[in-house]
């Protein structure tokens, strides 16, 4: 089958987990036969930037291009509120993404196209992709679609702009440029109960279906160590993914203790700088999957202390594939992955109480948790990337 995907983003070009579920999937369908192809943007390098093309050729083709607006998403984050409502606009309308659409369609004839995240690529390709009639399947990653940033933070729920006109004329447009999908997928109950609450999908297949988990051979975990309590953070270097709570929150620990940084992002300075004062900090910047999952096989726990709401966090995914326990936020669909006191333990959001509880989980008897790591790895063994490709492919017939 001639099989089409799009993201906003695809590695080496990534900001987060989606964009590897994307990579995952499309080689996984390649493997098993099938004739993938990718359309994702690249960043502005001059206007030839902004003309499609074949790009690369793994075992899957890769067309990029530079979307056609003021700024590369890479770069929202830094502009002033009003350039990025303006660019939510034309990001939504997609302006001069349709002829690009058709031309990559007219040149690979998919029979199905995988869509993933749409914010930045453009958000109306749903709609485009509908009026062909080839079969669209979606996948959900966040809350991109009701809250322009993606995001939506801890007892900021009731916020002037989540409550604001603004909100629900940005999801009107969003629904209008996503159209009817063939089939929602969503990783998590949360995502979907909250876009279906907002009015999403009404006339659309829906379905859980969990990420996959990393399909490499992982590694087990090392033999227990001696020594300090060993803590990982990986995820984006900012105030929302938690970092500064729990740093603020280890530093009260009177056990011996230390605490490995791994990511990218706006406090990379600032996050350096501790590590560089603090000898318990050890900063290891990006970090790509093989040694990261050889860093999460030598960890007591890895902490996943999110202050917005999350769909399916790739980091738990990873963790439990190795077979190390998660300690993590009880937010968004982040408790639906963890059995307490099976493969982790949770607590409630930004609570230095309840955090110092869950914590003790594993400071109280490390042994206990490492004595479980084969456990926690056949838990793992439900997010197989073998039987999440082999649903999406017995959902391919049903949508025709």
């Amino acid at each position: 089958m001639r099989i089409g995907i799009i993201s906003n983003l695809y590695p080496p070009h990534e900001r987060g987990g989606a964009e590897l579920i994307a990579r995952r999937v499309a080689d996984e369908f390649a493997l098993r036969g099938h004739s993938v192809t990718v359309l994702t943007t690249q960043p502005y390098s001059g206007w030839e930037s902004l003309l499609l093309r074949l790009q690369e050729k793994h075992i899957e083709r890769i067309y990029r291009f530079h979307p056609m607006n003021l700024f590369g998403i890479e770069n929202i984050g830094k502009k002033p509120f009003l350039w990025r409502l303006l660019w939510h606009a034309i990001d939504a309308l997609s302006l001069g993404v349709r002829s690009i659409i058709h031309r990559w369609i007219l040149e690979e004839q998919p029979e199905v196209i995988f869509t993933h995240n749409l914010k930045g690529i453009g958000l109306s390709i749903g709609r485009v992709i509908q009026e062909t009639g080839i079969q669209h399947i979606h996948t959900l990653h966040d809350v991109q679609l009701t809250v322009p940033s993606g995001l939506l933070m801890w007892k900021h729920e009731q916020s002037f702009l989540n409550r604001s006109f603004l909100r629900r004329w940005y999801e009107a447009l969003s629904q209008w440029a996503i159209g009817k999908p063939n089939v929602v997928i969503s990783p998590s109950k949360f995502l979907l109960d909250l876009h279906v609450s907002r009015g999403f999908f009404s006339e659309t297949k829906t379905c859980v279906l969990p990420n996959p988990a990393p399909p490499v051979l992982v590694p087990h975990r090392m033999s227990e160590r001696s020594g300090p309590i060993r803590f990982l953070f990986a995820g984006q270097l900012e105030e929302h993914k938690g970092i500064l709570f729990i740093l603020h929150v280890l530093n009260t620990l009177e056990i011996p203790f230390e605490l490995h940084i791994a990511g990218e992002g706006s406090l990379r300075k600032e996050i350096e700088e501790r590590c560089g004062r603090d000898p318990r900090l050890m900063f290891h910047g990006f970090v790509a999957l093989d040694p990261m999952l050889k860093l999460i096989a030598a960890m007591d726990a890895v902490i996943v202390p999110s202050l917005c709401y999350e769909n399916s966090p790739t980091i738990i995914y990873e963790s439990f594939a190795v077979g190390t326990p998660v300690i993590a936020s009880k937010i968004g669909g982040i408790p639906e992955l963890i059995v307490e006191g099976e493969n982790g333990c949770t607590f409630e959001p930004g609570n230095e109480k309840s955090f110092l509880e869950a914590l003790a989980h594993i400071t109280n008897d490390p042994s206990v948790c490492w004595a479980k790591a084969e456990r926690i790895r056949e838990i793992a063994e439900q997010y197989a990337l073998k039987g999440y490709v082999d649903a999406i492919e017995k959902m391919i017939p049903s949508v025709k």
